[in-house]
């Protein structure tokens, strides 16, 4: 007769004896058990007003930690880390409902596009001809239009390794859309590691001349997304100069160097400790600026921001292609974003560390151009490295 080896009922044993019995298989049970590799999950997240179903993917690593991402704008949900006492918590900043998301999402989470901040004007040109875009961010375009990438639904696919869960994600952008020329075919790859690093992988095809920046817009707080605001939390990023800028937040052209200035972050800083120096009006009373990183190979990754909360001493560093990184502080009124039940993001809740080219690229030749054209294969690459200072 076949016994169960780890489940099960002990029969035909005294009272005392039982409990011995069971400790021991308790413990060969044990001994054998072998960790859990990476998986991912699916379930069900609503249908937005289009009538198009919405899911989530839960992506888990060996050690337990999840990665959560939503086919609508690609979002990530949630990322859970410890401590250094071993508390997990969610640190990026999410919405309650779908409903939240689509009304006024602040792109929580999203990848934005088919072109990452502003273009001047939302007049673009291309090979002579200009096309009108969608102003929705004051006389400017921002984030791809009204409904960019962040309010699409994504395809996506599931993909297990031995040290790895990711999700394979497409979204096919057709010609015109929100004034754009070229059906543009995207691809994005989110990959959780057993090493607690997040990496998005994007690529992109056209077949038509087109422009493409594409970022993530991810809020972080490492001391927890529900916690309070982010100013004690300290910032380093590897750049020397930042873009000036009109108030309207276009680029005049100009770089500047940070030197003496609130966005010298070149070495590690409270994000909140020279917030108040920033006394422009468009800035709404934080950091809205885009950062020059270090020259680095087209292509490498290269360092590019670490955020690190002393309370908790989780770390995050960032890893990108990119030539550019906008630092924004969640400069909304507080109150004015609802995240889970009864509770409401105050201002400066998190920070967007938005690794992409530089805003109105298209305007400016002397800037890392974003044109892409049929035949051409746009990649961009950042990662982030979530750690726990010792």
């Amino acid at each position: 007769m076949n016994t169960p080896v780890c489940h099960g009922a002990v029969r035909g044993r005294s009272a005392g004896i039982i409990p011995q019995i069971l400790w021991g298989l308790a413990f060969i049970c044990a001994a054998f058990q072998t960790p859990a590799g990476p998986s991912v999950e699916k379930q069900p997240f609503g249908t937005n007003k289009w009538g198009e179903a919405v899911e989530l993917y839960t992506l888990k690593n060996s050690q337990g930690l999840t990665v959560q991402v939503m086919t609508y704008g690609a979002i990530i949900y949630q990322v859970t880390v410890p401590d250094r006492t071993g508390a997990v918590v969610n640190v990026t900043a999410n919405r309650e409902t779908l409903a939240d998301y689509e009304s006024r999402s602040g792109a929580f989470g999203a990848v934005v596009g088919r072109f990452a901040n502003r273009i001047a004007g939302g007049k673009l040109t291309i090979n002579s001809k200009t096309y009108q875009l969608a102003t929705n961010n004051g006389p400017n375009h921002i984030h791809g239009g009204p409904r960019g990438f962040d309010k699409r639904v994504w395809q996506a696919e599931p993909i297990q390794g031995k040290d790895f869960a990711a999700l394979k994600m497409t979204y096919v952008s057709a010609d015109g859309e929100e004034g754009y020329p070229g059906k543009l075919q995207c691809n994005l790859q989110y990959t959780w590691t057993d090493q607690n690093e997040l990496k998005m992988e994007y690529t992109a095809t056209t077949d038509k001349p087109t422009v493409i920046n594409l970022c993530n817009h991810a809020y972080w707080n490492l001391a927890g997304a529900y916690s309070g605001t982010i100013l004690d939390q300290i910032l380093e990023v590897n750049a020397s100069q930042s873009l000036a800028v009109d108030d309207t937040l276009i680029p005049t052209g100009q770089l500047r160097p940070v030197t003496g200035t609130p966005l010298d972050f070149r070495k590690p800083r409270a994000i909140g400790e020279r917030i108040g120096d920033i006394k422009e009006k468009h800035f709404n009373g934080g950091y809205d600026h885009c950062l020059v990183l270090e020259p680095k190979r087209a292509g490498d990754l290269g360092f590019c921001a670490r955020l690190r909360d002393p309370k908790s001493g989780r770390t995050m560093e960032v890893w990108t292609t990119e030539p550019g990184v906008q630092v924004y502080s969640a400069n909304f009124p507080s109150g004015s974003i609802s995240g889970p039940p009864g509770f409401s993001y105050p201002k400066h809740a998190g920070v967007c560390l938005e690794t992409q080219h530089f805003p109105d690229s298209p305007h400016h030749p002397e800037f890392p151009s974003t044109l892409l054209l049929p035949g051409q294969v746009f990649r961009s690459q950042t990662v982030h490295k979530f750690g726990v200072a010792k």
